[in-house]
């Protein structure tokens, strides 16, 4: 009946997920209301009822965006005394870029290939989770517990106005959850990131008298060396979750100085640090800054400031996760013909606030075997029509297993 079900809602699931691509979101700027608005209103048409929570503008300002409503609809079964599983996808997504060989925004369907910014990360979980819901509604088995839809819109800035906002406000009852995530992996694990900016500050002079001044960009060189020398460090320790690999460090943005002629005053860049589920972030933060300060050189005149942009804790498996990781296997198994497993990934995703808030919590949704296959974040992002069809039945046998009493 499932299968069934999801078969006879395809046609409307494809053109739900090309009206979504075709509706800009992107964040930065992040003024993501008006994608809220209209996907209320599509799934309103198939006959949800949708709430609507509008996020304060001075939170979601604070948070880099202009404007921010997240969604939920609450399906119920039986006595509702079940397990509550939280369904949860991204509708804010990176801006297009250069390289395109298609309209970003055009939706395009191409040798069994929907092309679009947001067809793979995430939209596309969007029309998984909502029509593998209305494919659970035609199950004949004795269902109790409940199912509900977050679609929510800040994981490109990090989740604080969108799950964990939602969390914060107690209006879930989840007690598992999935988040979006691909067709072929389950995902239990992530790393985190701390993202750190760094302000070295001198003192300007004119180039032909260099010694008038505080050269802030030596005193940043040997910092500088400091963190690449750590990035080597890191290679040598490595997370027992499969999939994760070693934590790593990048300087990713730098900018300083007045004009070739003059002794720069100030240098800033910053730093991102990926966290293994091993480690804590607050602890490696701490450890960062005391490397900063050592590598600092006794300057007169030289002031070092850290200032912290983020920091996301990594996904770490909670006890409850292998029955989520169970519940997926099994249908994944007759739909596609094959075993997929449970694996951790190097990125950092909206599911660690539920893992956070003590929800057992897996990523499992459309899209291919890894985040490059799909071209996420990058020109010509697409998702294969077969895999969202796929996932789309896969989430609901699951959910189907999960909910029956």
């Amino acid at each position: 009946m499932i299968r069934d079900a999801v078969a006879a809602n395809w046609e409307r699931e494809v053109a739900f997920l090309k009206a979504l691509i075709r509706i800009p979101s992107d964040n930065p700027p992040g003024n993501c209301a008006p994608h809220a608005e209209a996907t209320a209103a599509a799934l309103e048409a198939f006959g949800f009822t949708v709430e609507q929570h509008p996020v304060p503008e001075p939170y979601v300002r604070q948070h880099g965006m202009k404007s921010v409503t997240n969604l939920i609809v609450r399906r119920t079964f039986g006595s509702g005394q079940g397990p509550v599983i939280a369904l949860n996808a991204h509708g804010d997504v990176v801006p297009p870029g250069g390289g395109w060989t298609t309209d970003p925004y055009g939706a395009e369907e191409r040798d069994g290939a929907l092309f679009g910014r947001g067809s793979a990360v995430s939209k596309s979980d969007f029309a998984t989770y909502a029509f593998a819901l209305l494919a659970l509604e035609q199950s004949t088995k004795r269902l109790d517990g409940g199912v509900e839809l977050h679609l929510t819109y800040d994981e490109e800035t990090g989740g604080s106005v969108g799950p964990q906002w939602l969390l914060a406000h107690d209006l879930s009852q989840a007690t598992h959850a999935i988040s979006a995530g691909f067709t072929y992996a389950i995902t239990t694990a992530h790393n985190g990131a701390l993202h750190l900016e760094v302000v070295v500050r001198g003192r300007q002079a004119h180039a032909a008298m260099p010694s008038c001044g505080v050269d802030a960009l030596e005193a940043a060189t040997p910092i500088l060396a400091a963190i690449y020398a750590e990035r080597r460090r890191l290679q040598g320790r490595v997370s027992t979750e499969r999939g994760i690999g070693s934590p790593q460090i990048t300087v990713g943005l730098i900018s300083g100085g007045i004009n070739t002629n003059v002794v720069p005053d100030r240098i800033a860049f910053r730093i991102d640090r990926r966290l293994i589920p091993e480690e804590q972030g607050e602890v490696v933060e701490a450890e960062l800054i005391k490397l900063i300060e050592a590598a600092t050189p006794e300057i007169p005149g030289i002031e070092v400031e850290c200032r912290r942009i983020m920091l996301a804790e990594p996904l770490r498996p909670l006890p409850g996760v292998e029955r989520l990781v169970a519940a997926v296997q099994r249908p994944a198994k007759a739909v596609l013909g094959l075993s997929i497993e449970a694996t951790g990934v190097p990125l950092y995703t909206d599911a660690r606030h539920y893992s956070a808030a003590g929800i057992p919590t897996i990523l499992y949704g459309a899209g291919p075997r890894s985040i490059l296959e799909a071209n996420a974040h990058s020109a010509d992002e697409h998702i294969q029509l077969s895999d969202l069809r796929a996932a789309t039945e896969i989430v609901a046998l699951a959910l189907e297993d999960l909910l029956s009493a």
